[in-house]
């Protein structure tokens, strides 16, 4: 029961302060569970990582999931996930309610850009210590540039990483000259569209909506949004107007993206829309990590999956320095953030104790108080 409880407490604490995007909540793991808690090795945190890529859903969640399973079993997966996922959905719930009330949403912009350029130095911070880990050889490195040149200038994340492991585990298998029977690495979840009556949205309609988009959804949780203006502003559910305000909630609030179903289900039919709308979106991620979790230990012992797993790991933290090259050059040409960004990057390689909690909290007020500067 211990162990729960400790469970309960980190991933609640880390989802109050899970700013950034996946990249920024599995470096913000990494930190926590795998160097200051040592609940595994920096090497199986990396298998993870390439496993949880192979399924659809949120991947930053569903690592969450994968920690806990971890450290407490079945029990542990589903309060790590619950209480990581927890604080999101209640904050967003508490300003989908006011948006109904009073129609718009409060300006929290300077805290935001503030965080943006602190949770690039937490990722940083990961990508040099995972990376350490995972680019094991020359190979595994050229490799690994392929996944980031991919993903930089032709395909997607789920694109990028798939076909650099294929063409990686081929290269290696050959050169090996071994010949070893392994499963396919993916089955894909296909289903159909389920459809929606533009006239009345039962609580029904809108967790089968959203747990058919959580069974498919691959790469970013920002894909999210392409799915909900298919599904709900081209048929005329909901304006687009409302969307942009649920993609704003979804961005400025901690914890997955995916936190917008909760306003968007709120929208369609109140507090039990909501709650339909929240459980659909998350739960086939909780049903995947359940049977994919104990399946890791095992694709190790198959040579062509230890391959696959090794160039997964080595594709991840590429595509962990494309989030850093997207972001940065994006949140870093503004001299107040460059500024946060440095003192950010200082404090994790320098300060052992920080952790990322801490500079998330330090980004936020240093964007509130450069706001009242001009330069």
């Amino acid at each position: 029961m211990s162990n729960l409880k400790e469970i309960a407490l980190v991933f609640f604490k880390m989802g109050c302060f899970a700013f950034g995007g996946p990249a920024a909540h599995i470096a913000m793991m990494e930190q926590e569970i795998v160097s200051k808690r040592k609940w595994m090795s920096h090497e199986h945190f990396l298998d993870l990582i390439g496993a949880t890529n192979l399924i659809p859903g949120p991947n930053s969640t569903e690592m969450t999931m994968h920690c806990g399973h971890e450290r407490g079993g079945w029990k542990g997966m589903f309060v790590a996930g619950i209480c990581f996922i927890f604080p999101a959905i209640f904050i967003t719930g508490l300003l989908a309610w006011a948006y109904v009330q009073y129609g718009n949403l409060p300006n929290v912009k300077p805290f935001i850009q503030g965080i943006q350029p602190a949770v690039i130095a937490i990722i940083i911070q990961a990508v040099f210590k995972l990376g350490k880990k995972a680019v094991k050889n020359v190979e595994l490195a050229i490799f690994g540039g392929v996944a980031l040149a991919l993903n930089l200038f032709l395909l997607n994340e789920i694109y990028s990483l798939l076909l650099t492991a294929t063409l990686g585990t081929i290269y290696f298998m050959l050169k090996n000259k071994s010949q070893a029977n392994g499963i396919h690495p993916a089955i894909l979840l296909l289903l159909q569209p389920f459809g929606i009556a533009a006239t009345k949205i039962s609580t029904l309609s809108v967790f089968l909506s959203f747990f058919k988009v959580g069974a498919i959804l691959y790469g970013s949780g920002y894909v999210l949004f392409a799915y909900l203006d298919a599904e709900f502003v081209e048929t005329g559910i909901m304006t687009r107007t409302a969307l942009m305000d649920a993609i704003a909630v979804g961005q400025f609030t901690p914890g997955p993206v995916l936190s917008t179903a909760t306003f968007v289900g709120f929208q369609l039919n109140g507090f039990w829309g909501a709650i339909a709308a929240t459980t659909g979106i998350f739960l086939p991620s909780f049903l995947l990590v359940l049977l994919l979790n104990p399946l890791i230990p095992k694709m190790r012992k198959s040579a062509v999956l230890k391959h696959f797993l090794n160039l997964m790991s080595v594709g991840a933290v590429a595509l962990m320095l494309a989030v850093i090259i997207k972001m940065g050059t994006t949140s870093l040409l503004d001299i107040k953030n460059a500024a946060i960004f440095i003192i950010s990057v200082v404090l994790v390689f320098t300060v052992k104790k920080v952790n990322a909690m801490h500079i998330v909290l330090l980004g936020s007020v240093l964007g509130f108080g450069l706001s009242f500067i001009n330069l």
